[in-house]
C-alpha cells in the first residue's frame, strides 16, 4: 500500500493570498529594520561626544556655548524647555482635541459635522513654517502686548503653537474612535436613566479609551519633534527655562539652528543632542502607551 501523500496543486486564489501574506510580512520587516538602522545609527553618532564631554556633564550642565573659545555642552536647558512646552502644549490641547472630537462624534448635525471636520483636515495639512510664520507676525507682538514684555518670542508662545498643531491629530484619532463605540453601549446607558452627557463621557470616551489614546500619543510626538514652528516663536536663547516669558532653545531648534556650520567635537554633540530626543521621544511613547492603552483591559 502506498501511503505517500499527494499535494494538490494551489488554486490561484491560495497563491494571491500566499503572495499577499509575504508582501505583508516584508512591509513589517522593513519598518522594524528602520527602527533599528536608525537606532544604531544614532547610537554610533551620539556615543563619542558624551564620551569626551561627559555623561553627567552633557545631561545636567546649564550653560551650552559650543563655539565660543572654552566651549560648552550642556543640554538641561534644552531639555528642560521642551519638556516644559510639551507638558504646556498637551495640557492645552488635550481636552481642548478631546471636547471637540466628543462634540463632533455626538452632538454636532451634519453639516456643522462636515465643515469642522474639513477645517480640521486642511488644519492638518499646513506646514510647519506656516505655523511658525503666523505665529511670529501675530502671536508674538500679542504676547509682548498683551503682558508688557520687550518681546514676545518666549516659552509661552512656543506652547500656544505646538498647542494648535497637536490638535488635528487629537480631534481626528478620537473621532474615529468615538464613532467606532457600538451604538448599543449608549442605548444601554440611556435605557438606565443616564443623560446625554454623561453617557458620553462616562460610556462612550471609556470605550474609547484606546483610539483616543492613540490620538494623544501621536499629538505628543509632533509636539516633542517639531522644530521649524518652535524656532520661529521660542527666541532660541540657550536659557533655563525659569518663567514662561524667556526665550528659550528646544532640544529639535538646538541641532537645527546649528548643524549647517557645525564641526568637530560641536557637530558631535549635535548628533548626540539628537540622541538624547530619540531616547526621549521613545520613552514618552512607550509611557503614554503603558498609562493611556493599559489598565483596565478586561472591562
Amino acid at each position: 500500500m502506498n501511503n505517500k501523500k499527494i499535494s494538490l496543486p494551489r488554486t490561484p486564489a491560495a497563491w494571491l493570498e500566499a503572495v499577499m501574506n509575504f508582501i505583508f510580512f516584508l512591509c513589517g520587516i522593513l519598518a522594524v529594520g528602520c527602527v533599528l538602522l536608525i537606532s544604531v545609527y544614532m547610537v554610533i553618532s551620539g556615543v563619542p561626544a558624551i564620551q569626551e564631554i561627559g555623561l553627567f556633564r552633557f545631561l545636567f550642565g546649564t550653560r551650552w556655548a559650543s563655539t565660543a573659545a572654552d566651549p560648552a555642552y550642556g543640554i538641561l536647558p534644552f531639555i528642560l524647555s521642551s519638556v516644559y512646552g510639551t507638558l504646556g502644549a498637551t495640557v492645552i490641547g488635550v481636552p481642548i482635541g478631546l471636547l471637540t472630537a466628543v462634540f463632533l462624534s455626538k452632538a454636532a448635525g451634519p453639516k456643522v459635522r462636515t465643515a469642522v471636520m474639513t477645517a480640521i483636515e486642511l488644519l492638518s495639512g499646513i506646514p510647519s513654517v506656516v505655523f511658525g510664520l503666523l505665529g511670529m507676525q501675530v502671536l508674538v507682538p500679542a504676547v509682548a502686548k498683551t503682558f508688557g514684555k520687550a518681546s514676545g518670542a518666549c516659552l509661552l508662545s512656543a506652547i500656544v503653537v505646538l498647542a494648535v498643531m497637536i490638535l488635528p491629530s487629537i480631534v481626528s484619532v478620537s473621532v474615529t474612535a468615538l464613532n467606532a463605540v457600538p451604538p448599543e453601549y449608549e442605548q444601554g446607558s440611556l435605557a438606565l436613566g443616564a443623560t446625554d452627557v454623561e453617557t458620553w463621557f462616562k460610556v462612550s470616551v471609556p470605550a474609547a479609551r484606546s483610539g483616543i489614546a492613540a490620538g494623544i500619543v501621536l499629538g505628543i510626538g509632533r509636539a516633542i519633534g517639531e522644530a521649524m514652528a518652535v524656532m520661529m516663536v521660542a527666541g532660541n536663547s540657550p536659557n533655563m527655562p525659569d518663567s514662561l516669558f524667556l526665550s528659550v532653545t528646544f532640544l529639535t531648534t538646538a541641532i537645527a539652528k546649528e548643524m549647517s556650520y557645525a564641526s568637530g567635537l560641536q557637530k558631535q554633540a549635535l548628533f548626540s543632542i539628537a540622541l538624547v530626543l530619540f531616547v526621549f521621544i521613545m520613552g514618552i511613547n512607550i509611557l503614554l502607551n503603558v498609562v493611556l492603552k493599559g489598565g483596565k483591559r478586561d472591562e
